[in-house]
């Protein structure tokens, strides 16, 4: 299976869609309550969740999930009956599958029921599509440019050469996937007067998001925070708020951060441990907000905004 321990958890819906082709007849008998086997409707509603609930045994490759809601509706048409199946969950991965499982199975659920009163050729399961999917990676992540990104790595051995940068080279490609373009990529030493003097330089040429990699910890050269924490005019305590939680899920050492966010001028500015993991995990659980928070911000100085949140 995908590895998916990296996404974060959001409320995610997706409605699929199909039909059951039949003889005008045959349609009749099931508005009429004739079909032999029963209620058709009832009982193809009872199979999809019977179905959606196996998806994950099913198909090799979907995680098992917890579903929190599911509808199913089941309809007779002139042509023949129409399912349709929406269903919820709070998870890193979508039930887009989950959906269309629910639909398949309504379908061949009334199918077997009403194969007595018709003949296969006039009978006929088609259209089965996903018709809507909601709360994943395309909708809180944009693919067009976002903006533009600082990666500011403090490291006294990197800065020396002697280790390599792999914290910072990953929150960097990150940013990039997500439609930053990369204005700076550097490595200082753990000096607070050289970190807030670069990190300066980039509020001023009006950077998006300045991101320092490193510096968060305990240890008496961690001073990241204290050199920035005078440069954020709006604090959004929320951003690590989240990567903590986040982290936390993960492992038992992400209370330890001391990250800290907000927005310097026009620039966004968080603070992000020095440990490869760490950086990741903390990217993948603010990055949806950022995106959200970059483009909003651009809105907000726009001529034809107003101002607030869409």
């Amino acid at each position: 299976m995908q590895d998916i321990t990296l996404k974060p958890t959001t409320l995610r819906s997706a409605i699929a869609e199909g039909k059951l082709y039949l003889p005008a007849e045959t349609v009749a008998m099931v508005r009429n309550g004739e079909v032999k086997k029963g209620d058709v409707a009832e009982a193809s509603r009872i199979a999809a969740l019977m179905g959606l609930k196996k998806t994950w045994e099913l198909l090799p490759h979907c995680h098992p999930l917890a579903v929190l809601d599911a509808n199913i509706d089941v309809s007779t048409h002139d042509d023949g009956l129409h399912v349709s199946a929406q269903v919820r969950t709070i998870a890193s991965t979508g039930v887009e599958m989950e959906a269309l499982t629910a639909v398949s199975i309504a379908l061949l659920c009334a199918y077997d029921m009403l194969k007595p009163h018709a003949p296969a050729i006039a009978m006929r399961i088609g259209d089965i599509r996903l018709a809507e999917k909601k709360g994943g990676k395309t909708q809180f992540q944009r693919q067009s440019k976002t903006g533009s990104a600082a990666i500011i790595v403090l490291s006294d051995t990197v800065a020396a050469g002697r280790k390599n940068d792999t914290a910072g080279a990953s929150v960097r490609d990150g940013l990039e996937r997500a439609g930053f373009d990369i204005a700076a990529y550097d490595i200082l030493p753990d000096e607070p007067a050289l970190l807030r003097a670069c990190v300066e330089k980039y509020v001023a040429a009006n950077i998006s998001c300045i991101i320092t990699v490193g510096g968060t910890g305990l240890s008496p050269r961690d001073k990241t925070i204290e050199a920035l924490h005078g440069l954020i005019d709006t604090d959004l305590p929320g951003f690590m708020e989240t990567a903590r939680a986040f982290g936390q899920a993960r492992t038992p050492y992400a209370m330890l951060s001391r990250g800290i966010a907000g927005m310097a001028k026009n620039s966004f500015i968080a603070t992000f441990p020095g440990s490869r993991k760490g950086a990741e995990e903390t990217l993948a659980a603010v990055l949806p907000g950022l995106v959200h928070l970059i483009e909003v911000h651009r809105a907000q100085h726009s001529a034809a905004h107003q101002g607030g949140y869409a």
